[in-house]
């Protein structure tokens, strides 16, 4: 059960259950804040509910605590309560993100958190790389396009997101990530509303018309800062080829022509995934840090 507002055992420290608005089509937040006597803010905590049928078995955590005020048991109380209302919603496993051989890391450790993946970021950064040309495979062509898909090629746009599928997923059991063509117009929409940019190039088979597979790209509205990858992949049919690295240099390319004042391009790879680590390392990309995806088993006995 969630404890009612009120002061910590043994601390001024009072927390207090809050209404979060960051709402999504297909999640929501719960978060609770904890603030001393004088009722300034000194951690924080936030659950994800995922509301999709197939993965709200999954709940994603948030948890942060002042450096000055560690060690106390804020951190402690605040999972606490995050895990009780994770057990009311019947979530199975909480996922939380954090930096290898962090404080967080050890504390999350502490806690019975195991790790179920762990993460390899890079970043590649577009005035200090010059890409040679990458030359495509015959039979294929590619095709870009900026915000939602064009409706041509909507359907086999989403049918082409099968290709992640398959891809490493440590010890984690995410289930099955069903998507449709409204699902894939929403993902884009939802990026622009926050007023930023989605840039993707595909892959086409031409003998088909298919898309083989694709690779996107989210940058800041105002064109400055780092771009992020938000996915890549290509059809177990269509691999082997060559495609990951040519579609991800035309993306390079484009990137520096629209976006002449951006500084980089983020990505990150699970660390088993030695494919695309090399293709991101062939592009210039340069490792920067890693973080361990922990995960709570809460069907456990607490």
């Amino acid at each position: 059960m969630i404890r009612a507002p009120g002061y910590l055992d043994g601390l001024n420290i009072r927390l207090t259950p809050l209404t979060d608005p960051d709402y999504r089509p297909f999640s929501r937040r719960l978060a609770w804040l904890a603030a001393d006597a004088d009722g300034n803010p000194v951690g924080s905590a936030f659950l994800r509910l995922n509301s999709r049928p197939t993965q709200a078995h999954l709940a994603e955590l948030e948890l942060n605590v002042h450096p000055a005020e560690r060690r106390r048991g804020i951190g402690s109380r605040l999972l606490d309560a995050v895990v009780g209302a994770a057990r009311e919603h019947d979530v199975r496993t909480l996922l939380a993100d954090v930096r290898v051989d962090s404080p967080g890391d050890h504390f999350l450790h502490h806690h019975g958190f195991a790790i179920g993946l762990s993460l390899v970021f890079a970043r590649h950064r577009l005035a200090d790389v010059v890409l040679d040309s990458v030359v495509g495979p015959e039979g294929y062509r590619l095709e870009s396009w900026v915000g939602v898909v064009p409706d041509e090629l909507a359907q086999t746009f989403t049918d082409a997101r099968a290709g992640m599928d398959d891809a490493p997923q440590g010890d984690i059991a995410y289930g099955e990530d069903v998507w449709d063509v409204e699902r894939t117009r929403n993902a884009a929409q939802v990026i622009e509303q926050r007023g930023e940019v989605l840039c993707t190039v595909a892959a086409v088979h031409e003998a088909s018309g298919a898309i083989a597979g694709f690779t996107e790209l989210v940058v800041p509205g105002d064109g400055k800062g780092d771009a992020q990858h938000y996915g890549t992949a290509v059809l177990p049919a269509h691999r082997r080829r060559g495609l990951a690295l040519w579609m991800k240099s035309e993306q390079i390319r484009q990137t520096r022509q629209r976006f002449p004042d951006l500084d980089g391009l983020l990505t990150d790879t699970v660390d088993t995934n030695a494919p695309m680590q090399r293709v991101n390392a062939h592009l210039g990309y340069q490792p920067t840090h890693r973080l361990n995806r922990r995960t709570l088993d809460l069907q456990q006995p607490s």
